[in-house]
């Protein structure tokens, strides 16, 4: 008896869910074309298109994983400032959910100012928290004073997002927002709370494993920024990053 012909599978292994129509099928089926579109121009979208299903349910697949994940390390006590000066910890933060996103952004009293990128994440953050915090609590970390974060928040014309600051270095060294060296990195982390205490679930861990000729990318990325760009002939370009603010 031959031997039984392998089973296609992508690069993790997994081997296709039968209940789905092949990417290629799917593409072929529902590509149309747009006013004077060129045979090869056509054919290479349907081609892309092909490989964009695949992309999806790539991350489809990654999301599924992601929400496997066992729960990770109990936080340690940490003590934070919110907007009224008041001493508040991790848990706090949760108000009337089980699930916190929280994002430590480069905001320290050494800085003049924020940094640009984050600025930008946040800023896009900022109307959909209102729909993000019917299903999770959302919080932003900073080690400036809550005042200092505030003012800046409220220039920018942002009203959604809460703020809290940092007592003492323990929380960012321990979550990777404070090299040794005394310099800040962006730190997007997932807690989950259960039975009084608080874990840790997921963090962007992709900061150090971008591709030669790369920045890094988060997987996907959460910016919406860098996303948009994607779509474009340009892309994201290799030496172009967002401003606080642009000459006219």
């Amino acid at each position: 008896m031959p031997p039984a012909s392998p089973v296609a599978t992508d690069e993790q292994g997994t081997p296709p869910d039968p209940a789905l129509k092949p990417a290629a099928e799917l593409a072929e089926q529902s590509a149309r074309p747009y006013p004077n579109d060129s045979p090869a121009y056509r054919a290479a979208r349907t081609a892309l298109l092909a490989e964009e299903i695949e992309l999806r349910r790539h991350i489809e697949r990654v999301a599924k994983q992601r929400r496997a994940l066992p729960m990770g390390g109990e936080a340690p006590a940490y003590d934070f400032l919110d907007e009224q000066g008041a001493t508040v910890t991790l848990s706090d933060m949760f108000g009337r959910h089980d699930t916190l996103i929280s994002y430590f952004w480069m905001y320290g009293p050494e800085r003049e100012t924020a940094c640009p990128m984050c600025t930008s994440l946040l800023g896009s953050l900022d109307i959909p928290a209102v729909d993000l915090q019917q299903r999770v609590a959302l919080a932003v970390i900073g080690r400036s004073p809550v005042a200092r974060q505030l003012a800046f928040a409220r220039e920018r014309g942002w009203r959604n997002l809460k703020f809290y600051q940092c007592v003492g270095d323990g929380f960012p060294t321990d979550y990777r927002g404070l090299a040794p060296d005394g310099s800040e990195w962006p730190s997007l982390d997932v807690w989950r709370k259960a039975g009084g205490k608080v874990r840790h679930f997921w963090a962007g861990e992709s900061g150090e494993t971008a591709d030669p000729g790369q920045d890094a990318h988060g997987a996907p990325d959460p910016t919406p920024l860098w996303t948009l760009l994607d779509l474009t002939p340009a892309g994201r370009g290799t030496d172009w990053y967002p401003k606080l603010e642009y000459q006219s």
